[in-house]
C-alpha cells in the first residue's frame, strides 16, 4: 500500500506580521498549520525552519499516531524546501498585472533618473567651460 504525501509552505504578509501557512496532505487527509514569523524571514530562515521544525508541526490536531511516525530525511526536506523556494509563488492575474506595472514604472523612472543625471553633468561641464573662458579673458 502506497500513501501519497504532499506538503507546501506559503509565506505571506497579513498586514501586521509575516505568516507561514503549512499545508499537508497525507493519504487523502488534509491538514494545515499556521506559523507566525514576525519580521520578514529570509530564505535561510525559512529553510532552517523547514529542516528543524517541520516534523514537529501538528497538522491534524493532537494525534498520537502522527507524532510517533519517523520524520523524513532532513537532507531531503532541505532539498525540497530549496526547490520550492526557487519556484515563483502562485498569484492571481491582478497581482501579476500590478507587478508588471510596478516593474515598468521602475524601469521608466530609472531611465528618467539616468537622463536627468546626464543632463546635470552636461550643464556642470558647460558651466565649467564658460568659467574657464571668462578666466582666460581676464574677467
Amino acid at each position: 500500500m502506497q500513501i501519497s504525501v504532499s506538503s507546501t509552505l506559503t509565506v505571506y504578509h497579513d498586514g501586521q506580521f509575516w505568516v507561514g501557512l503549512a499545508e499537508h496532505v497525507e493519504g487523502g487527509r488534509y491538514g494545515a498549520a499556521r506559523i507566525v514569523f514576525g519580521a520578514e524571514p529570509s530564505n535561510e530562515e525559512i529553510l532552517r525552519f523547514v529542516v528543524n521544525k517541520w516534523a514537529k508541526l501538528s497538522f491534524f490536531g493532537h494525534d498520537s499516531t502522527e507524532a510517533s511516525k519517523p520524520a523524513k530525511n532532513p537532507k531531503r526536506r532541505a532539498r525540497e524546501a530549496a526547490k520550492a523556494l526557487k519556484q515563483p509563488a502562485m498569484s492571481t492575474k491582478a497581482q501579476q498585472a500590478l507587478a508588471n506595472q510596478r516593474e515598468t514604472m521602475k524601469r521608466e523612472s530609472a531611465q528618467a533618473r539616468s537622463q536627468r543625471r546626464a543632463d546635470e553633468a552636461e550643464a556642470r561641464f558647460e558651466q565649467r567651460k564658460l568659467k574657464r573662458k571668462q578666466k582666460h579673458r581676464g574677467h
